[in-house]
């Protein structure tokens, strides 16, 4: 949520940050419903405390003064019963404004508004050249007996996969591979729920503007979250952290939920855009003045598991208005998929400045005493499905077998290092 006393103080870099998400005339209706709502208070208080004063003066008084002080708390307590609802209305109004509106982007985002305009960074590794016509991931799997997507859509519907045998060995590796490395540097490893509050999708910026994408279990009001980046944030929700103790840094995992609205006929088949999939997430809380190279540090992690791969990358900054609610600034890494002949998202890591942490009330404590809402931030680690996708469809060869990564190796038994079809 952005603040809105800063955007009274100072309005310009916000309507100009908004008007790179499309968005130039938020911060004049936020002005406004702000204007109104101090208006309200004033008139309020003022009323407030002229009720107390004739209150307290009653027991002092006599005959007609006493009577005239009577007749005007009367009045100003007709007035304040008119005027107090007018306030909430307000206030709601205002909430519900700044709920809706978005981060301001960083301005090393780039402009634009679809994944086109992301600006490439850098890049890692050269895709390979096939001797053969590479198979798609469904081709493969099929092939390795390792996927069913046939009987996922007959228990489930569509956008669902069984996964069996060996790649479930290999998806476990593939968690063991990115907690390791996170753990050896400092993060605390976290298995989050991942049935949470609406005070948890509000806090983070799902709601009210994502709720198309949410699975929500009406009867007990629990939203499954379609990232462990949710509960990662709630769990310091409310909380003040003293300075010394920051950064913390936790390394979710969990299975994550999300309905795809609007991506009918997009990525059909397969693991790519599924409803229900497995994620290894960095969460961080640190202070404003360290989190832009926090973010830099979380993306140099994900190169480095990537890398550990040996999936050809890239590393693109996201252009401002392609940025999640909460986001001032993204970075995906996209991976080399040989079926597809294109770069596509892998992970994605997001600076998300004070946003998150005010809907959360989730502040520092300075050496001064001074208390202040923090920075949050958030990068995916391993994206199982993906990496998976990406891991069959560059190591694979000629008959089919997938040779994995050395890296991995650790993690496997033996027999699992090739993945082998099925005869």
């Amino acid at each position: 949520m952005l603040d809105i006393k800063a955007i009274r103080e100072d309005p310009d870099p916000f309507r100009k940050g908004l008007a790179r998400r499309n968005l130039a005339d938020a911060v004049d209706a936020l002005l406004a419903a702000d204007e109104r709502r101090r208006a309200l208070i004033g008139s309020v208080e003022a009323l407030r405390t002229a009720q107390n004063q004739a209150s307290k003066a009653i027991g002092g008084a006599q005959g007609d003064e006493k009577q005239r002080l009577i007749d005007e708390v009367s009045k100003v307590s007709t007035e304040l019963k008119a005027l107090e609802p007018e306030l909430e209305v307000a206030e709601a109004e205002l909430t519900d404004l700044l709920a809706n509106t978005p981060n301001i982007p960083h301005e090393s985002a780039p402009d634009g508004f679809t994944d086109e305009d992301a600006v490439e960074v850098r890049r890692h590794g050269e895709p390979r050249t096939f001797e053969f016509e590479p198979r798609d991931h469904v081709a493969l799997g099929e092939l390795l007996g390792v996927m069913d997507v046939e009987r996922a859509v007959r228990t489930s519907g569509s956008r669902f996969v069984y996964l069996m045998g060996d790649i479930v060995l290999l998806q476990f590796a593939l968690v063991r591979h990115a907690i390791d490395i996170l753990m050896a540097k400092g993060f605390t490893p976290v298995i989050p729920p991942v049935l949470v509050r609406e005070e948890a999708m509000y806090g983070t910026g799902f709601l009210p503007t994502d709720e198309a994408q949410l699975y929500v279990t009406r009867e007990d009001d629990l939203y499954l979250v379609g990232t462990s980046e949710v509960p990662l944030a709630a769990l310091h929700m409310t909380e003040i952290e003293d300075q010394a103790d920051l950064p913390l840094r936790y390394a979710g995992y969990s299975t994550c939920f999300r309905r795809e609205a609007g991506t009918y006929g997009k990525d059909m088949g397969g693991m790519f855009r599924v409803h229900q999939f497995d994620k290894v997430e960095m969460f961080s809380f640190t202070t404003p003045e360290t989190s832009w190279d926090e973010h830099e540090m979380l993306v140099s992690i994900e190169e480095e598991i990537v890398g550990n791969l040996e999936i050809p990358y890239r590393v693109v900054n996201v252009a401002a208005g392609d940025l999640g609610g909460s986001a001032a600034k993204k970075y995906d890494i996209e991976g080399w998929l040989p079926a597809q002949q294109r770069y596509r998202e892998l992970t994605s890591c997001s600076n998300c400045t004070d946003y998150q942490a005010r809907r959360l009330q989730t502040r520092v404590r300075r050496p001064d005493g001074k208390v202040e809402p923090l920075h949050t931030l958030n990068g995916t680690a391993t994206a199982v499905g993906r990496s998976l996708i990406a891991i069959m469809e560059n190591h694979q060869q000629a008959d089919g077998s997938v040779e994995l990564p050395a890296k991995l190796h650790p993690y496997l038994p033996e027999s699992v290092r090739v993945l082998r079809p099925k005869v």
